[in-house]
């Protein structure tokens, strides 16, 4: 008499010698799984890099703003005006762009020579200028030359698009927006630097205020 071995119908019971796998429901349930995990982790990524950008683009004109603000620091305190020589001058000229600030600086100061094979000085000349751009927006670019040499002034921009640019200076008794030490006849007691950040209705101010060293004569 033979005998017959039956298969368990228990479910969850593999009968012996028959490999267990994954059943057709299995494999759709887990791949529904992938493709939910790869998206949650694809749209988490993509909200990390737009908000990186974010940061960037808000971060690089503040950069740019305390850059320029500690080279003013830096060549203002070092300004110097002699009323024998005309290129010694100090001269701030009230400017404005749609009602925004835009002053024009001019100045003599002392700066350390370049090094290398061509000749320079000590004393350079400085101009700082905003330059009108779209949407009544403006940048500020810089312009320096040796103030003895014959050399041409070097013009570049300094920030990208900012709100304003605003110079005042200290008389002793209250802040003008306009020096001509052809006129004052020496340098402001102290000078006010702003530069407004562009974005949004109210633009953020950054300020720097100089006390220059030389008094001149």
């Amino acid at each position: 008499m033979k005998n017959t071995k039956r298969r368990s119908s228990r479910p969850g019971v593999t009968p012996p010698g028959i490999e267990s796998g994954f059943t057709l429901v299995e494999l759709l349930i887990a791949l529904a799984l992938l493709v939910v995990l790869s998206a949650a982790l694809y749209g988490t990524f993509f909200s990390v890099v737009r908000g990186a950008d974010a940061v960037r683009e808000r971060t690089e004109p503040l950069r740019d703003a305390r850059a320029v603000l500690d080279m003013l620091r830096r060549e203002l305190s070092s300004a110097c005006y002699s009323k024998d020589t005309e290129r010694f001058r100090f001269v701030v000229e009230d400017r404005d762009v749609f009602g925004k600030p835009a002053s024009v600086l001019e100045f003599a100061a002392f700066t350390v020579p370049r090094r290398g094979s061509v000749p320079s000085s000590d004393i350079m000349e400085a101009r700082y200028a905003p330059v009108e751009k779209e949407g009544g927006l403006i940048i500020l670019s810089r312009r320096t030359r040796d103030i003895f040499l014959d050399a041409i002034p070097v013009s570049y921009p300094l920030t990208g698009p900012i709100d304003g640019f605003l110079v005042e200076c200290y008389n002793g008794e209250s802040w003008v927006r306009s020096w001509d030490t052809a006129l004052n006849g020496k340098l402001p007691a102290a000078i006010r630097v702003t530069v407004r950040l562009a974005g949004g209705e109210n633009p953020t101010p950054l300020t720097a205020v100089v006390v220059p060293r030389l008094a001149g004569s």
